[in-house]
């Protein structure tokens, strides 16, 4: 995908004595007291940020946070904690622009942080209007908010649009570049791991990545439906059987290409669930009706980890098993181990996926890490997402 890029046009000195708009996602956890408890998303910012600076542009960053309602400003809407801590992480002031639609001021070398994007009437649906205004604040309009690529929104669609130059950030450029990679253009075999707890939250990914992958990996939930499919007897694990037609329907499409989703053959079982649950290592045709299926169990781990060390590219979106508990830990641990070990191009995401790399510590040893979440999702399903699609449309003249 061909697209403007703000690390291009700051080397080639284009950014110099120009505004630039950066749209970034700020969009952090806070506690009761409006204190952020986790600040992963206002540190990935800062490089974009620091790369107008360091090119003597005038710059602007807007987010949203949370959910406000537009045209309604509340205290608790607002972006001033990330403009303190990004203050920090900066090592300068960083003022917060209020009822900043009609114009900013601000000149080379200086940053502010515009309030949170979501409170102007009409962002949410692209209104035209308010995408002309915020287009006229700026010289050069940079999107460095993944987590927001699938949305057309006035900050991330509308103003791409009508700014005189729309470019991707560093964050939005390497996720493209990942997923092309990993998706457009892969190295074989091509392994996709997609696990959670229901078949028909995922179910349109399924779809997608069946025409494409080479193996396919089900996992927690959605492998027990596939089990029933396979006509395995699951107990009373969590299972979608009126969607059996649509699982059958991804294995024989999977099966027409010469392509594999692989069925567990040992299982990790439990009577409750909960954390105490003494756990029990089954054969998947051994399971009894008043068992919980909670993992996969070591033969199946190991098959699936073979089969990871020999991909060429691994796509992974959820863990295989209730990972955050100790005892149903161990398919999603021995997964997170094989993708470390493994040669292959690996690009995972989702908040769950990205919480059990954190456990296992493998975080150098995944190609890309996604934080977009929702947008990470809408890309494995095939979408072209909206800021994608504008940027790409305008680097194209």
């Amino acid at each position: 995908m061909n697209v403007i890029r703000f690390t291009d046009l700051c080397a080639q000195g284009k950014a110099a004595g120009q505004r630039v708009f950066i749209r970034a996602d700020l969009n952090v956890p806070q506690d009761d007291a409006g204190r952020i408890t986790e600040d992963t998303r206002i540190r990935a910012s800062v490089p974009c940020i620091q790369l107008a600076l360091d090119a003597g542009a005038a710059v602007m960053v807007t987010s949203h946070l949370g959910r406000p309602t537009e045209g309604e400003f509340k205290p608790e809407d607002s972006l001033a904690p990330v403009a303190q801590r990004l203050g920090e992480l900066l090592g300068r002031d960083v003022p917060l622009v209020a009822n900043w639609v009609d114009g900013v001021d601000v000149k080379p070398g200086q940053v502010v942080l515009l309030e949170n994007c979501r409170v102007n009437k009409g962002e949410k649906k692209n209104d035209e209007a308010l995408a002309r205004k915020l287009a006229a604040l700026t010289d050069i309009y940079v999107n460095d908010a993944f987590g927001t690529a699938h949305r057309a929104e006035a900050t991330t669609y509308g103003i791409a649009q009508f700014a005189k130059v729309a470019a991707a950030g560093p964050l939005l450029a390497a996720e493209i570049d990942a997923i092309t990679k990993a998706l457009a253009q892969p190295k074989r075999p091509l392994v996709a791991i997609v696990a959670g707890s229901k078949v028909s939250t995922k179910l349109t990914i399924l779809k997608s990545l069946s025409a494409n992958v080479d193996q396919l990996i089900v996992g927690g939930g959605i492998a027990n439906t596939f089990m029933l499919a396979a006509g395995l007897s699951i107990g009373k694990s969590l299972a979608e059987p009126d969607l059996l037609d649509q699982a059958k329907a991804v294995i024989d499409a999977m099966r027409a290409r010469g392509a594999d989703v692989p069925i567990p053959v040992d299982v990790v079982t439990a009577k409750t669930f909960a954390a105490d649950a003494p756990a029990t290592v089954k054969a998947a045709t051994d399971v009894a009706d008043d068992d919980l299926i909670l993992d996969i169990g070591p033969k199946t781990s190991a098959i699936l980890a073979a089969q990871l060390r020999e991909a060429g590219t691994i796509v992974w979106n959820g863990p295989v098993g209730v990972f955050e508990f100790d005892a149903f830990a161990g398919g999603t641990k021995a997964i997170a181990q094989a993708i470390a070990e493994s040669s292959a191009f690996s690009i995972a995401g989702g908040g769950d996926t990205l919480a059990a790399i954190a456990k296992y510590g493998i975080e150098k040893q995944v190609g890309y890490i996604s934080t977009g979440g929702g947008a990470f999702l809408e890309v494995l399903e095939g979408k072209t997402l909206p800021a994608f699609e504008i940027l790409a449309k305008r680097a194209a003249g």
